[in-house]
């Protein structure tokens, strides 16, 4: 059976070393405000994305952006920068998968996952899923423009969960950041419960003295540490929302856990801020 305690227990598996962005500010405040625990999975090195490091040669002092340059030392330095990341978001553990990452398509949407393990990423999060007890794992939205890797990431999860016995199955969500200005409707495959999110967490909630912070802070240093992934510094405020979907693979007894979840994160006051 999944976590029961009030204190959510999330994983989070994405296909890279920067994709927690996604869903940063919903992370910190489940391990800082909830005190909840989330680990992360990050299935490939990040190797791939070199065409972008030019800024970070200087930082690093290593050369980045030819291929055979990228290929040999981003992997150690991505998963530094993951691990930075983490310490602001709170994540307990990180299982680095080390796949293979292929890197660079002009529509990433092709990207190829043919030189990934596949059973050696199932066997692993089954491993996980059965010791841990997640309440909730995050994925990333398989989208039409979405990425070909973050797509086979949610995948392999959804694969994993189905081989579950319905009542042992945590909540599997799909993220996608956005804007308040965006139409936040998915219709596709894999299906979910419903075309309009399970809950959004506006990156803009206030915290700390008289709330003069907010999340999109967080998000901010998040991306900061990324320092290796020149082109993702300019995702600075481009989002405000963090939209879920339920996957219905999930099962119906995951219904009423997300609709808690969602209620924890976003209190009372800034519902009648809203309002």
């Amino acid at each position: 059976m999944p976590n029961r305690s009030s204190q959510p227990k999330v994983l989070t598996v994405v296909a890279h070393p920067d994709d927690e962005y996604a869903f940063a500010a919903t992370l910190y405040r489940i391990t800082h405000d909830l005190d909840g625990v989330v680990d992360q999975v990050v299935i490939t090195n990040g190797e791939g994305g070199y065409r972008y490091s030019a800024l970070a040669e200087a930082i690093y002092r290593v050369p980045l952006t030819r291929e055979a340059d990228g290929r040999a030392n981003l992997p150690s330095i991505r998963r530094i920068e993951s691990l930075r990341a983490g310490e602001i978001l709170g994540i307990r553990q990180f299982h680095f998968l080390n796949q293979p990452d292929s890197g660079f398509e002009d529509d990433a949407t092709r990207a190829c996952t043919a030189n990934w393990d596949r059973r050696k990423i199932l066997s692993a999060l089954a491993m996980l899923l059965e010791h841990e007890r997640y309440d909730f794992v995050f994925t990333l939205l398989p989208t039409s423009g979405t990425h070909s890797h973050h797509c086979a990431a949610t995948l392999l999860v959804l694969e994993t969960i189905s081989r579950l016995p319905e009542s042992e199955r945590p909540a599997v969500l799909g993220a996608d950041p956005g804007t308040k200005q965006d139409a936040a409707r998915y219709v596709g495959l894999p299906a979910t419960f419903s075309d309009t999110p399970a809950f959004i967490f506006d990156r803009t909630a206030p915290l700390g003295y008289r709330d003069a912070l907010n999340y999109q802070i967080i998000v901010n240093w998040v991306i900061a540490e990324h320092k290796s992934q020149g082109l993702f510094q300019t995702e600075y405020g481009r989002h405000d929302m963090e939209r879920f979907w339920l996957f219905a693979a999930s099962g119906n007894a995951t219904v009423f856990r997300t609709t808690r979840l969602a209620d924890q994160l976003t209190p009372h006051r800034w519902q009648q801020a809203v309002a």
